[in-house]
């Protein structure tokens, strides 16, 4: 089967977005552990809102901090910023031991990768974070610009085709900016044996980021997450605080997920979980297990994950340690599969239903 995925660069314009709101995130969060935020960014021709609820006691420069975010993915262009924050309504206030919101989340594990993660989501972010690096550390690709995307197509182990764009300054041909990212990017990340390679295939892309297109925040889900090859829920988990259920709940999914597949009762873990207003504890909680010899043969471990899991929002956050400002890393390159975050862990799985 072939699967295709998708990365993007930090200064592609909808990243950007998500950089910004999970900066700001983490400023309430350094300022302030309680607070409660909410927020969406939609930048666009020189233009950047930022709209949303708080309720915290922090007090900053958020149109200061979304500027100098900005600026340091390396745009030098200035931009007009909007600030529309309020406090929620006195109704969404007044829930204070149940969820915000209703969400349906996934989280997913496989064996295919130290990662835990599909190949070509790992090849894919590869790419899109190796494309960055080289424009940040490289001199000899000073012309490159933020903005770039990648597209990965895989048939089982072999990668088919990849697809790379990535603005550039008027000052390098097509033809070199082509040469240049075959020989240091694609050909040392996937080789080049019988690989299809399309390499800015639109042409020139000089004209890069809000000045070329609008953005906003929250749209590259399945980039966030497993890249399209399974459902990825209905919410986003950028601008968020980690007391949302869609993004705490979609971390601890990951661990349980995890922890199936690397506790050796399954190859691959699809935890499914669903939550309503006003309740903490979620409406369904679900855990499919694919066997390792046999890709075809499923096994139901939802009772494995009801017993040892506690997908209440407060307590995700106790046990994962979430209050702290670590999301703005998080902006590019995928949520999961990246060492030293705390959906990464592994807990130990009773295989007889027994408890953590």
């Amino acid at each position: 089967m072939l699967k295709i995925v998708e990365s993007v660069t930090i200064g592609q314009p909808d990243k950007v977005c998500d950089l910004i709101a999970d900066t700001i995130v983490d400023e309430y969060i350094r300022r302030d552990p309680n607070s409660r935020v909410d927020l969406h960014v939609f930048g666009s021709h020189g233009m950047l809102m930022v709209g949303g609820e708080v309720q915290s006691t922090a007090d900053f420069d958020v149109s200061a901090l979304a500027k100098k975010t900005y600026m340091s993915i390396g745009y030098p262009d200035d931009m007009e910023v909007f600030v529309n924050v309020e406090a929620p309504s006195e109704e969404m206030r007044g829930v204070t031991t149940g969820v915000m919101d209703m969400a349906v989340i996934n989280g997913y594990a496989t064996s295919e990768t130290r990662e835990r993660l599909p190949r070509a989501v790992v090849f894919a972010h590869a790419l899109a974070r190796r494309l960055d690096d080289l424009r940040k550390t490289d001199p000899a690709f000073s012309w490159m610009k933020p903005d770039g995307k990648v597209q990965v197509a895989m048939r089982g182990e072999r990668v088919e085709a990849v697809t790379i764009l990535c603005g550039h300054h008027v000052s390098i041909s097509e033809r070199d900016a082509r040469t240049a990212l075959l020989e240091r990017l694609v050909i040392p990340t996937v080789g080049e044996q019988g690989v299809q390679m399309y390499i800015n295939p639109i042409g020139s892309f000089t004209v890069c980021g809000f000045r070329a297109d609008s953005g906003a925040s929250g749209r590259k889900v399945s980039v966030d997450t497993y890249g399209g090859l399974i459902p990825h829920g209905d919410k986003a988990l950028c601008g968020k605080d980690p007391m949302r259920a869609e993004r705490s709940g979609a971390y601890l999914a990951r661990v349980a997920a995890r922890s199936l597949v690397d506790g050796g009762l399954c190859a691959s873990a699809l935890v499914s979980v669903a939550y309503t207003m006003g309740r903490a504890e979620p409406i369904h909680v679900s855990a499919v297990g694919t066997g390792e010899k046999s890709r075809g043969s499923k096994m139901d471990l939802s009772a494995v994950v009801k017993k040892q899991f506690d997908f209440r929002p407060a307590a995700i956050v106790e046990r994962l340690d979430l209050l702290r400002p670590i999301y703005a890393q998080t902006a590019a390159y995928g949520c999961f599969g990246r060492e030293g975050l705390p959906w990464e862990t592994v807990l130990h799985v009773d295989k007889n239903i027994g408890t953590l």
